[in-house]
């Protein structure tokens, strides 16, 4: 870890005496300001802070600590840096994870753009559908659909992704075809393993709400897994738009329920400090908000 970041963390916490007032003037996240006061303190050998309910004060090693980081930082910050056109050029790598499905349908695309755009920029893709540590796997951007963010996150929501009941068309001919979204009850469904209580919400013609339970025999955490099974005729699924859209196209699966929207997801870019950001991830979420927006993102929405 960045050991000057570290500084500039332990001391904004011994002066504001609140770990959370800390992250807040930092624009960091609680968790990692939390990593960072935990690496100082492995640095230093010692228990920096006294932590009671109503305010942290300094040990007699975080006095010592505290000095020796102001110095550190009076140093850092006064070294000049060069002025040039390359201060501000995005540049080097950028380590970036994403489900495979939202990688391959349109991720690939934004990056390909990016690289062209700023050739001195290199991207490492890491395909995961598991919410990764950004801090210990050195990732600096990790993008997730969904609509329960972690509050202490720093995040950026980039665009919205429509999701669509779909089925095969041999699955509707042995089984039926729900018109209803209650009908789903009685279809084996197949979920999505994080979704955990299998509960699909939709808004029909009129703006009202509903939630259906759902169940069926298969679950997995991958949604191409999910859409394969769908496409052998092994259930009905809950897709993104962007999954499933193509299929759809080919009349290879079916969208149901017409009239009763699926809710809609977010599409978030997750990284760990807003005031300090490289040129390079900044360009990036710069370039994938216009590109979930535009209509490289059409298989996105409904539109």
């Amino acid at each position: 870890m960045d050991r000057i970041t570290a500084a500039r963390v332990f001391v904004s916490i011994a002066e504001r005496g609140s770990m959370i007032a800390a992250a807040n003037a930092l624009e960091m996240s609680r968790a990692m300001v939390t990593r960072y006061l935990a690496e100082m303190e492995q640095w230093a050998g010692a228990r920096l802070l006294h932590r009671s309910t109503r305010r942290l004060s300094l040990t007699d090693a975080g006095d010592i600590t505290l000095e020796r980081c102001r110095r550190m930082l009076d140093v850092a910050d006064g070294m000049e840096v060069a002025a040039s056109e390359d201060a501000d050029t995005p540049q080097g790598l950028l380590r970036i994870t994403c489900s495979q499905a939202l990688a391959q349908a349109e991720l690939l695309g934004a990056v390909s753009e990016f690289l062209k755009r700023y050739p001195r920029t290199s991207v490492d893709l890491q395909m995961s559908n598991r919410a990764v540590n950004l801090i210990e796997e050195r990732i600096d951007l990790a993008l997730r659909v969904t609509n329960t963010l972690e509050p202490n996150l720093i995040a950026r929501q980039l665009g919205v992704c429509a999701s669509v009941v779909c089925a095969a068309p041999s699955y509707l001919a042995a089984h039926g075809t729900p018109t209803l979204p209650q009908d789903l009850a009685g279809h084996n469904c197949l979920t999505y393993t994080y979704f955990g209580k299998s509960l699909w919400q939709f808004t029909d013609a009129g703006g009202e709400q509903l939630s259906v339970p759902v169940s069926g025999n298969l679950s997995a955490n991958e949604d191409f897994i999910l859409l394969k099974a769908v496409e052998q005729g092994a259930g009905i699924a809950l897709q993104p738009l962007y999954n499933a859209g193509p299929l759809i196209r080919a009349g290879k699966l079916a969208a149901l329920l017409p009239g009763y929207t699926p809710l809609s997801m977010g599409i978030h870019g997750i990284y760990t400090s807003r005031q300090y950001m490289s040129p390079a991830l900044r360009a990036m979420l710069d370039l994938l908000a216009t590109w979930f927006g535009s209509e490289h993102g059409r298989g996105l929405s409904e539109s």
